[in-house]
């Protein structure tokens, strides 16, 4: 399969990985022939990426790091949590949801079991969904990538645990933000930005009054948006007074966002977000940790169609752990603009002269 822009789709081109709504559930499933008003009607929900089913990249498949069924439940039961959560006006001062910490560890045991026994995990992103289901959606991909940075420093069980319900949850005071605010594409005015910053107070409140969530992982909402040299909030805390947990939750916060198509901006890549990680380091985060977050991210995630400095044009059919910035392509077009008789594979670990220019 090939992951191309939406623009780059044409009428007759068949999904090779399905689109998801906001709870998990199948939009359109792959196998799908792509007619214009489907292809018109994706664009107008928001969905700038999918995954094509082509016989020159038929068997390259993307390694998804959770299996499809661990993600969609977990999917689910934050679809349902934020559904309950929105559903009441009031919240502090009592429990939102009977047992959520219980709930939440057990959604988050699946994940770790599924990332655990991996050699050399390497993180990318291959689900594709609605505009809609990105709050959802984004505190998945938080949870697996803090599991991976868990992993990676060797938290024990417990420490795993309360990093992880803590990654899950850290964005629930979003729900008590004005919806049009979050979907607001012009720049927030400073009232509304005043608004918008009290969910990480909010969230914590509503965390630290479930019996069976802890302390710390009620901290990874409320510190979250603190950074490294003092400048963030709710409480300017720098370096060593944010705790860990916050700051790993608060690295992914930043990849996954900035890696996601926003209403106000088209994603970036994920080559472009790490070079953001690195340059904010000892600024906004804790360069040590930014180094081993990025140890474990694919820069050029399988399946995706780049442009080598010859020219020519292929598509990553697999990444090298020990040189995540050169992947193994295969070439589709030459230099001069003509399909390859017959695609064959370059290896950029050996061919040092070749190198990625961009991704198509």
């Amino acid at each position: 399969m090939r992951r191309v822009h939406i623009n780059s789709v044409k009428a007759g081109d068949k999904l090779a990985r399905p689109i998801l709504r906001e709870n998990g559930n199948v939009l359109l499933g792959a196998g799908i022939a792509l007619s214009d008003r489907f292809i018109e009607r994706l664009k107008d929900m928001g969905i700038d990426i999918v995954y094509i089913d082509e016989g020159h990249t038929s068997d390259i498949i993307p390694d998804e790091v959770v299996r499809d069924e661990t993600r969609k439940a977990a999917v689910e039961t934050i679809y349902k949590t934020v559904g309950s959560v929105m559903d009441m006006p009031a919240t502090r001062g009592r429990a939102v949801a009977p047992e959520m910490g219980r709930t939440f560890r057990s959604v988050f045991g699946h994940i770790i079991q599924d990332l655990i026994g991996r050699k050399d995990v390497m993180y990318s992103l291959t689900n594709i969904h609605v505009a809609d289901a990105y709050l959802f959606n984004h505190s998945v991909n938080v949870a697996i990538l803090a599991g991976i940075m868990g992993i990676a420093k060797g938290y024990n069980r417990n420490q795993i645990e309360d990093l992880g319900v803590g990654a899950l949850l850290f964005d629930i005071g979003m729900t008590k933000v004005p919806r049009e605010l979050l979907s607001k594409s012009m720049p927030l005015s400073p009232d509304e930005r005043i608004v918008v910053e009290r969910h990480a107070a909010e969230g914590f409140d509503i965390l630290r009054q479930q019996h069976d969530i802890s302390l710390l992982s009620a901290h990874c909402a409320l510190q979250h948006h603190e950074r490294y040299d003092g400048t963030g909030y709710p409480r300017g805390l720098k370096k060593g007074e944010i705790h860990e947990y916050a700051q790993i939750v608060a690295i992914a916060d930043v990849y996954d966002a900035l890696t996601s198509p926003r209403s106000y901006r088209n994603r970036h890549t994920p080559s472009d977000a790490i070079e953001y990680l690195f340059a904010a380091g000892n600024s906004y985060f804790d360069i040590d940790l930014i180094q081993l977050f990025c140890k474990h991210i694919s820069i050029y995630p399988v399946a995706t169609t780049v442009l080598l400095n010859t020219g020519q044009v292929g598509v990553v059919s697999a990444n090298n752990p020990l040189a995540v910035h050169r992947p193994v392509v295969r070439i589709l077009r030459e230099a001069d603009g003509m399909p390859t008789a017959s695609p064959y594979e370059i290896d950029l670990k050996k061919d040092l002269h070749l190198m990625v220019v961009k991704e198509l």
